[in-house]
């Protein structure tokens, strides 16, 4: 009974050590017999003992591998460093298990060799100002070259591009020569908008003032007018009223005298006009010598009415 629960219980150990989990985002490569046998993926899995062993744990989340600067020469022999990012996911276990031999610093040679060669055929200001470019023609190289290993390179970015310390220099000086240049720029554009709103400011005031100026005169040319009218109203209504109160008295002694009279009367108005002269001598007709009592006749009349 004795070896018999011992091998059971040998059995039992050996099952429980051929049971594995996969967890997510992970993956498998089981051999049989030192060959490829299969990749497991999420779940309970048991191999067989002696048999199958597990070749490679691979994840398949996205990694990041962060190298060191590299010194790259630029088409102008100029010595920089250059320090890269690599974003990359394993896509196939079986290739990046088998594909190559020790697949991240065989990701690491080609990274600093593809860089070179791109830097290379740059200029050192194109390099400065190209690094998208430079960024998807890395990408575009090393996800050619690793597919292969079962590797998908999905973006690869410049972190740094350091020049000499003396073309360091020679920037910062073209930087704030720039910065000062632009600054000035700004600074005569204030003065000139500023002129320019003065401008618009003093034009709009003259053209206020010339119209208020025009709206007096038209005002005071009304005014004037009005005035002209209301008096030459008072006036033809005074001549229209003396004329009335004429008519009205010539009525009254046409009701109370012969017409006869009323003409004597308009000839002593008219020797009236005749006495406001310069002339220093007047000859009365003889007609006109009784006009005296006919003028006293006419107030008594008048005087009784």
């Amino acid at each position: 009974m004795i070896p018999a629960l011992i091998i059971v219980a040998i059995i039992f150990i050996l099952i429980i050590k051929n049971i594995f989990v996969v967890q997510q985002s992970r993956a498998y490569v089981v051999e049989r017999l030192g060959a490829f046998n299969k990749v497991q993926t999420v779940g309970l899995h048991i191999k067989v003992p002696f048999i199958d062993r597990i070749a490679r744990r691979v994840s398949l989340k996205e990694q990041v591998l962060d190298y060191p600067p590299q010194p790259v020469i630029t088409k102008d022999n100029v010595t920089m460093q250059i320090d890269t990012v690599v974003y990359f996911q394993i896509t196939d276990p079986k290739l990046y298990t088998y594909g190559v031999e020790q697949p991240m610093a065989a990701m690491e040679t080609l990274t600093a060799t593809t860089l070179r060669n791109i830097i290379g055929d740059l200029e050192l200001d194109q390099t400065l100002t190209s690094r998208d470019i430079i960024n998807t023609k890395m990408r575009a190289i090393l996800d050619e070259a690793t597919d292969p290993w079962g590797i998908k390179v999905n973006r690869v970015e410049l972190k740094n591009i350091l020049p000499p310390q003396d073309i360091q220099s020679s920037m910062e000086k073209q930087m704030k020569a720039e910065r000062d240049r632009r600054q000035a720029i700004l600074q005569a554009e204030g003065q000139k908008k500023s002129a320019i709103l003065i401008a618009e400011g003093e034009r709009e005031s003259a053209i206020l003032r010339a119209d208020a100026e025009k709206q007096a005169a038209i005002l005071k040319a009304e005014a004037e007018k009005q005035a002209a009218i209301l008096k030459a109203d008072g006036e033809a209504e005074a001549i229209l009223k003396v004329q009335k109160a004429l008519a009205d008295s010539l009525g009254m002694l046409n009701e109370k005298a012969p017409n006869e009279q009323v003409i004597k009367l308009k000839s002593i108005q008219a020797m009236e006009k005749v006495a406001d002269g310069q002339a220093t001598k007047i000859i009365i007709p003889s007609e006109m010598q009784g006009l005296v009592g006919l003028a006293s006749g006419i107030a008594e009349t008048v005087k009784d009415k």
